[in-house]
């Protein structure tokens, strides 16, 4: 299990003391030089799954400076939305035409309902559809990086994937997509979808004060994948200590968020966090984790 903080590096991703991307940067996929503070795009649209609608306009807004502070790895889906505001869009009008570096993560198989919530899964039949349409919706020939995302909002449940991954391993082999990912996966899962594709990024749900998926960052370890942290400060029924995190943030003069983020960045040279907001403030917040750099003491506190 990986519960230490600090890993050894690889080589080919290994972040240089000149490297000036915010966090430091990784390779993705073998081939996509990428920050390793990203943004996430599902509060962009609204701030929880049933909660209101927000402007579009700040969610222009806030895209447009996140790309201005560094960010060049934005994840998406396309059932991120609510209420006639959705997140491809948004990204879309507020960065199209993209910029060369710009690197757009989306992630497919959940299904909304008729209410807009994603509560069910897509066969393997209908997956190729969501990925045309996440290509249409973003105005792109090709994603960058699809994830299967797997399961409803709970834990992963180890069920089958192949006849799914394998679906999106074509579309690969088709030029639709450059990499493939996995998320809200198993060890298990991940070893099935490894031995059909190569797996460029898992993204599971990990923080701070949870770190029960510990065993598939060990995967990502050795077979070189980025793990991109799902809810990585927190969220739905696993909250932070935000007690414990407060106590290392006043030692630096900085917030909770700021020190969780750090904390990710610290655990693992091919962690990836994409934090997530629909407000400029929050946005410059969380940027500002990438100039927290985390003691030993600090990290003995927050894994206690």
């Amino acid at each position: 299990m990986t519960t230490n903080d600090t890993h050894t590096t690889d080589p080919a991703n290994t972040t240089e003391a000149t490297d000036t991307a915010p966090g430091g940067s990784f390779l993705l996929g073998g081939d996509l030089r990428v920050s390793r503070l990203g943004f996430g795009a599902m509060r962009l649209p609204v701030g929880t799954f049933d909660g209101p609608v927000r402007d579009p306009r700040t969610g222009i807004a806030v895209l447009r400076r996140a790309v201005e502070l560094g960010v060049d790895h934005i994840d998406t889906a396309g059932f991120y939305g609510r209420g006639g505001v959705d997140a491809h869009e948004l990204i879309r009008e507020a960065l199209s035409p993209y910029p060369d570096d710009l690197v757009i993560a989306t992630k497919v198989g959940p299904m909304r309902d008729e209410s807009g919530f994603p509560a069910f899964e897509a066969t393997p039949e209908q997956l190729r559809g969501l990925v045309e349409e996440d290509l249409r919706r973003l105005g792109l020939d090709r994603l960058d990086l699809v994830y299967l995302r797997v399961g409803g909002a709970g834990a992963p449940d180890d069920a089958p994937i192949a006849d799914r991954f394998a679906v999106l391993a074509e579309l690969r082999e088709e030029g639709l997509i450059r990499h493939l990912g996995v998320s809200n996966v198993t060890a298990g899962q991940f070893a099935e979808a490894a031995a059909i594709a190569p797996i460029a990024a898992v993204q599971n749900h990990f923080h701070v004060h949870h770190r029960d998926g510990a065993d598939v960052l060990d995967l990502c370890e050795e077979s070189g994948a980025a793990f991109v942290p799902s809810f990585p400060l927190g969220g739905g029924h696993r909250p932070i200590d935000a007690e414990r995190v407060a106590k290392v943030a006043e030692r630096h003069g900085a917030t909770p968020v700021q020190v969780a983020l750090a904390w990710l960045l610290a655990t693992s040279p091919r962690m990836l966090a994409i934090p997530g907001t629909g407000t400029p403030a929050h946005l410059e917040e969380n940027m500002g984790a990438a100039d927290v750099h985390l003691t030993e003491e600090d990290l003995a506190d927050l894994r206690a």
